[in-house]
């Protein structure tokens, strides 16, 4: 907790001495908030299609329809928004358990794929912006550093889902040597309840459908972020949009504050200002746009 609140007071620290408060005030005042009800039912469209997803990732376990897990989906977000370290991830896999009795480690094995997915969509909106949309320098790092981790991440767990053999062989052998007797059999379950949720990357079918759909669930992303934009006096291009998108998000993944403080807002002031856009209006965005994903659910 302690790190995620340095973390958010960093990125706090970055950008608030650059603004001027009654301009920020001013900006929010002045802005046309009817645009945040379609950015809104884009969201809810957003949460439907990761229902959708979570139902593909879990059918090989139990299936279920869309409409039981996209409340579920809805208390992660919330989760997330009011609990450090997205902790509603674990809150959305105990409820999972609760309802459907699918075991907690099969369920987060799937949750832990569509995050690593995210993570790839995230850096395919930034490489696909740059030619269009230069990357703001200061992120340049941060981009490639998790670039290296998401490629490794999503590497590992296929080949852990295409060689379960070899994983339960490498898992064999540490556990022997590392675990006391008395809590094997309680590893031994989690680790097998855990492949099991990795099952589903077991099929090039099923990595193209997955990340297929995350695509789709980004760029449903980046319309609210055009439609909250119009609440604005300002424009930027949808790509420029995709790459804030991403940088943004990206971001997010580090630890932060419940509710991502700092660490959502900090990156999607840079980059539009990198383009261009005012400081204090490109934050009256950023605060509202923040505002619009977070109380919703």
């Amino acid at each position: 907790m302690l790190i995620g609140l340095l973390v958010s007071a960093f990125f706090i620290y970055l950008t608030l001495p650059s603004l001027h408060l009654p301009d920020v005030l001013d900006a929010l005042a002045a802005a046309n908030y009817w645009w945040l009800l379609p950015g809104i039912a884009v969201y809810f469209a957003g949460l439907w299609v990761r229902a959708w997803r979570w139902h593909y990732a879990l059918r090989h376990l139990k299936p279920i329809p869309v409409r039981r897990l996209f409340p579920l989906i809805c208390i992660g977000y919330f989760g997330n928004n009011v609990y450090p370290f997205r902790a509603g991830e674990v809150i959305r896999s105990y409820v999972l358990k609760r309802r459907q009795d699918i075991a907690i480690p099969s369920s987060l094995a799937t949750v832990i794929i569509e995050r690593v997915f995210d993570g790839l969509v995230m850096l395919l909106f930034v490489f696909l912006a740059l030619p269009f949309a230069p990357m703001p320098s200061q992120y340049r790092n941060l981009v490639v550093l998790l670039t290296v981790l998401m490629v490794a991440a999503s590497a590992l767990f296929i080949w852990m889902a295409l060689r379960p053999q070899w994983m339960a062989a490498v898992y064999g052998w540490f556990a022997r040597r590392l675990l006391p007797t008395p809590i094997r059999a309680k590893t031994d379950d989690l680790y097998t309840r855990f492949m099991e949720g990795l099952a589903s990357l077991g099929h090039g079918e099923a990595v193209l459908m997955i990340f297929g759909t995350s695509i789709v669930i980004w760029l449903i992303e980046t319309v609210k972020y055009w439609f909250v934009m119009h609440a604005f006096s300002f424009q930027a291009g949808f790509i420029v949009l995709m790459l804030m998108n991403g940088l943004v998000n990206l971001a997010t993944t580090l630890p932060s504050a419940p509710g991502y403080i700092g660490t959502f807002d900090t990156p999607g002031i840079e980059t539009l200002a990198a383009f261009g856009v005012e400081r204090n209006l490109a934050a009256s965005y950023t605060f509202t746009l923040h505002a619009a994903l977070w109380l919703p659910v």
